[in-house]
């Protein structure tokens, strides 16, 4: 028999797997960041998971969160002349995806579970009894997840296909790292911002409801 904690596991998991869904398959999950940038929210119920289910419930919804980043990106990619990045499926002129899409599209985003709940796990141990608690290990926990996501996609796209990459936004293999910069700055920074205030506001109002 399933008990009452995996149970209740099993409807939060499913109920944030739907958010997942909406954010993902939805215009619903990109917000405004800044200039022609937006932030989005996928990482979000992926951090909010791993924070008040665990680790390894976190890591799997990452999962679902990289399968539905891969059906977008197979079937409807927001950008088709870099969509090879995160399929095999997809392919511009010359440039076709190949396995490094697949592990782009999915560790990262598996990885953005793991992060954050080991994170958490490891900074509630550590700051037991201290006043400023709750600021450091939901917030830190939510920036680090987010960041994963963003170093692990952009380094696999540097790295694996970089001069393709280069070469399918009209721009030389000398200017990526420029590039990807800004995109950290202007994107990736606010999405990691977001991260660590939803883990902060969420989770932790989350947290002081179940010990009640």
């Amino acid at each position: 028999m399933i008990n009452k904690k995996n149970l209740r596991s099993f409807v939060q998991f499913s109920v944030l797997l739907a958010l997942e869904a909406i954010v993902c398959f939805t215009p619903l999950g990109s917000l405004p960041a800044i200039g022609p940038m937006v932030a989005t929210l996928s990482a979000i119920p992926v951090i909010i998971t791993a924070i008040m289910l665990g680790t390894g419930w976190g890591s799997l919804m990452g999962f679902f969160f990289g399968l539905f980043s891969f059906l977008v990106w197979t079937f409807t990619p927001p950008s088709p002349i870099v969509a090879f990045l995160y399929t095999p499926f997809y392919s511009v002129g010359d440039i076709a995806g190949n396995f490094w899409s697949l592990v782009i599209c999915f560790v990262p985003r598996i990885l953005i579970g793991t992060v954050t709940g080991l994170v958490y796990g490891l900074l509630s141990k550590r700051m037991q009894g201290n006043a400023k608690k709750d600021a450091v290990v939901y917030g830190v926990s939510g920036v680090l997840g987010s960041l994963t996501n963003t170093f692990l996609v952009l380094g696999g796209v540097y790295i694996f296909f970089g001069r393709d990459y280069a070469a399918a936004i009209g721009q030389g293999f000398e200017l990526l790292l420029g590039i990807m910069g800004s995109m950290i700055l202007l994107n990736g920074l606010p999405e990691a911002v977001l991260g660590g205030l939803c883990a902060f506001f969420l989770c932790r109002a989350l947290k002081k409801r179940e010990v009640r």
